[in-house]
């Protein structure tokens, strides 16, 4: 028999079940002691019982100790020979381990749908509202900042965007010259990849560049201020961080991504004019025809397209950023949502664009 000290576990097979005996004095030092042994034990059996008749004494840590050798299988069995001291214990601590209904329901489903959309509104009706309001609110857009915002959104990302567009040149040029050379029309692969470059790839990939590079900078730098309580010093000194922080960001985004999508393109041509020369076309063919073929309003086209692109990359970011949370995790988890979303909303709106170039024949 087990004194007042300590306490015992035996198991036996009864049916099929394995009976686990418990006794003696079950508190927070038995039951450290007995933990690994008993739940070792719970898991190898099919089926488990308790026989807490021995059982004297048991304190709260004793109960958690009851509760996981219970839980270790989906339909347990009362126990036998409890005192109604011990089940009242053991009521208690089960109470206060289970996990309220709606809560459980609310961290399973995230967060609600409907309340996203209605902050992601409300949102943009105040960058609407601070782009309305700016000449009146001139004195917060500060020049300096957007020069700033403008060299690292537009200048600082040239060279992997010459890049990127001259390697895609190629690529497309080489690609599209094996099914075209089977009827001996090498020399309008030139045409292809000017109207592919003009009207859907030049602003898609800038804008994708810009999204990964930028979108997920504007996101740091603002979560970065939300976790430090910048942002929240800037509303008690009265003035409004979507016109501090996000048109500045909005209007470079937005006046670097035309100049973006002209080098990609200028780079890609130059990288399909590399291909043909390799196959003998002289230059001056080449040139009649990417003129043959792509008219002004491809261009035109491409850059509205990417002005709407570098909008919603930029607005997307900083959104990422002003939601960010509590913790260290929280302004990588901002980054890579803002890159996420910029990129999703490109495609959404170049599928979008697509309905309406094809419904009005442009």
């Amino acid at each position: 028999m087990a004194g007042k000290i300590g306490a015992n576990l035996a198991s036996q097979e009864r049916d099929g079940t394995t009976l686990l005996v418990l006794s003696g004095h079950l508190d927070a030092q038995a039951a450290g002691k007995l933990w690994h042994q008993a739940l070792r034990t719970t898991n190898r059996a099919k089926a488990v019982q308790l026989d807490l008749t021995g059982l004297e004494y048991c304190d709260m840590s004793g109960a958690a100790l009851l509760l996981a050798i219970q839980a270790a299988h989906p339909d347990p069995t009362a126990p036998i020979g409890i005192s109604p001291r011990i089940a009242d214990l053991l009521e208690r601590a089960r109470t206060a381990t289970a996990v309220p209904p709606s809560r459980a329901a609310a961290r399973s489903a995230g967060p609600k749908t409907a309340t996203a959309i209605a902050d992601n509104l409300a949102y943009l009706g105040e960058v609407a509202t601070a782009v309305v309001r700016l000449p009146a609110r001139a004195r917060m857009l500060r020049i300096r900042d957007l020069i700033h915002y403008a060299d690292q959104a537009g200048v600082k990302a040239i060279p992997l965007v010459m890049l990127l567009g001259y390697l895609m040149g190629l690529i497309l040029a080489f690609q599209s010259a094996i099914p075209l050379r089977r009827f001996g029309a090498d020399l309008y692969v030139a045409n292809l990849v000017a109207i592919s470059l003009l009207r859907e790839l030049g602003p898609l990939l800038s804008a994708i560049i810009l999204a990964g590079r930028t979108g997920s900078a504007f996101a740091a730098e603002i979560g970065s201020m939300k976790v430090n309580q910048e942002i929240d010093a800037l509303n008690t000194m009265s003035l409004d961080p979507v016109t501090m922080l996000v048109l500045p960001r909005l209007i470079a985004a937005a006046l670097v991504m035309p100049a973006l999508i002209l080098v990609l393109d200028i780079a890609g041509l130059l990288g399909m004019a590399t291909v043909m020369k390799g196959f003998g076309y002289p230059f001056v063919a080449i040139v009649h025809q990417v003129q043959s073929a792509a008219t002004a309003a491809d261009m035109f086209g491409g850059l509205f397209k990417g002005l709407c692109f570098g909008s919603a990359v930029a607005i997307i970011g900083c959104r990422a950023g002003l939601g960010t949370g509590v913790g260290p995790r929280a302004v990588g988890q901002a980054a890579t949502a803002a890159v996420v979303g910029g990129i999703v909303a490109t495609i959404f709106l170049d599928g979008l664009f697509a309905l309406i170039f094809y419904r009005l024949n442009l």
